[in-house]
């Protein structure tokens, strides 16, 4: 094998795949990157247990091969060399792949190609072509509110559902829910395309160097496979059923209060400072002043408290919300011309909405006064 590629290129590549390298794994090869040279093109591979990625570039191959070798040795490497060409070069019959670059030459023990896990047979059940922009955006606004909670695995997903041109993502971690929508012409037939994804995997695919303008998302009968450009992203698809969020919305709210997101978020920020050890911000609505009376208290610290003017339909109520969980919200809604709270009761939930390319919605759990 021997090939030679630019080292931007090379970089770019090694940054594309590295999500699917295993970092603590025991097994070398799950922390390896198989390289195939062929035919003027360079194919690089990643697997671990979840994701396998497959991302190809074009090089100057003179002799074809594929090797397997360490993904973080050889990241290190390339990062390191200058803006110059690399070339790799290893025998039919060796065990070391050398690589060189101006006055730089390495010499990595390799792994044995056949061993390494192969890539996943795609057999696409359904798929839908969607603009990556938008859909970054949204994912954006919901991976977050994903559950940590490993043993509740359909939480740890964002439902994907796009139907009549509209394309929507819903997340939950039973104490707080994040849905948002957008119209965007699509491919899907009359049939609604539905997939939940891992929220994790979900946003790394859409930041990946590699992105193009439009991506595909398929579904085979245990993955979700995500195309875009010259890179093949495969990932577990979570199996089971979302729970039923729109039984959680309400219909009508008690009190409707208009906010101006900087403000908000900033009025938060300060108050939140006594609560560091009490997550817990008190926000009183009061109609017949027109104001939005945010405080928090510490037994050790003291007490803290914001005063906002506030467009307020409805009864005066208060309720008191974890600030840690609002202010998501409040970056998830940074640049929206504004941020409506809608209430039903002091322990019922809290709903904030926000409407523009795409609609969000927010609701979250109250904590006890």
């Amino acid at each position: 094998m021997k090939f030679t590629v630019s080292q931007p290129a090379l970089a770019k590549a090694l940054l594309v795949v590295a999500k699917g390298m295993a970092t603590n794994s025991t097994l070398p090869y799950l922390s390896g990157i198989y390289i195939r040279a062929e035919d003027g093109t360079l194919e690089f591979q990643t697997a671990n247990l979840s994701i396998s990625i497959r991302h190809r570039i074009a090089a100057n191959v003179e002799e074809a091969g594929e090797t397997v070798v360490s993904g973080k040795v050889l990241t290190g490497i390339v990062k390191a060399l200058p803006d110059e060409a690399v070339t790799f070069a290893m025998g039919a019959a060796s065990s070391m792949v050398e690589i060189s670059c101006r006055k730089s030459s390495f010499r990595l023990n390799t792994l044995e190609p056949a061993d390494f896990p192969e890539f996943p047979t795609l057999a696409l059940e359904r798929s839908i072509e969607l603009p990556s922009a938008l859909l970054s955006d949204m994912v954006d606004k919901v991976y977050r509110i994903t559950s940590r909670d490993t043993s509740r695995p359909i939480l740890q997903g964002v439902l994907l559902s796009v139907e009549e041109n509209t394309i929507r993502l819903v997340a939950t971690d039973s104490y707080r829910l994040a849905v948002c929508d957008s119209n965007v012409e699509t491919s899907t037939t009359e049939e609604a395309f539905l997939a939940i994804v891992p929220g994790a995997v979900f946003h790394d695919v859409l930041v990946s160097p590699s992105m193009s303008e439009r991506l595909t998302v398929g579904l085979t009968e245990s993955q979700v496979v995500f195309s875009f450009g010259n890179t093949t992203y495969v990932s577990r698809r979570i199996e089971g059923n979302f729970p039923n969020y729109r039984q959680l919305l309400p219909t009508d709210c008690t009190t409707a209060v208009k906010l101006d997101i900087d403000q908000f978020g900033a009025a938060l920020k300060r108050v939140s400072v006594i609560a560091s050890s009490n997550p817990s911000v008190r926000l009183d609505a009061d109609r017949g002043e027109g104001l939005v009376r945010l405080s928090a208290s510490s037994p050790d610290q003291g007490e803290s408290l914001e005063v906002l003017d506030a467009e307020i339909d409805g009864s005066s109520m208060a309720i008191a919300l974890n600030f840690h969980y609002v202010f998501d919200c409040v970056n998830a809604t940074s640049g929206a011309e504004g941020l409506t709270l809608e209430l039903q009761g002091p322990m019922q939930p809290a709903i904030f909405k926000s409407y523009g390319t795409i609609n969000y919605l927010y609701l979250l759990m109250p904590v006890r006064m």
